[in-house]
């Protein structure tokens, strides 16, 4: 089993910036794409940010130049710098990691418990 924590989130107002974490832990044999996720209330689970294992990002329209995702495959782990937050960015997010668990293995999917952004002025 994998499980991921991720870290970081809280209230900021419009403008502001936080930065989110997330560490993959368990039966890893290799990582692969990292990503970030939000769920708005009311709303559908969005793609934020993915990173591939060897740094090729992707971003929704929305958050282009306003946040960088970024990763340390040592440690597992992947960051999502936000700035110039909108009160639109007020989601919980969650974490994503695409993992193999050897090195024949399928890959598997594991998501985080996820953490709540809130944009208010």
């Amino acid at each position: 089993q994998v499980q991921l924590v991720e870290s970081g989130g809280g209230s900021v107002q419009p403008g502001g910036s936080l930065g989110l974490s997330c560490v993959a832990s368990g039966s890893i044999f290799r990582v692969y794409t990292m990503g970030w996720y939000r769920q708005a209330p009311g709303k559908q689970r969005e793609l934020v940010a993915t990173i591939s294992r060897e740094g090729i990002t992707a971003y929704t329209d929305s958050v282009k130049g306003r946040f960088t995702v970024s990763r340390d495959n040592v440690k597992n782990s992947v960051y999502l710098q936000m700035n110039k937050l909108k009160l639109e960015d007020t989601a919980v997010y969650y974490c994503n990691a695409r993992v193999a668990h050897g090195p024949t293995y399928t890959l598997n999917d594991y998501w985080g418990p996820g953490t709540q952004v809130t944009v208010s002025s």
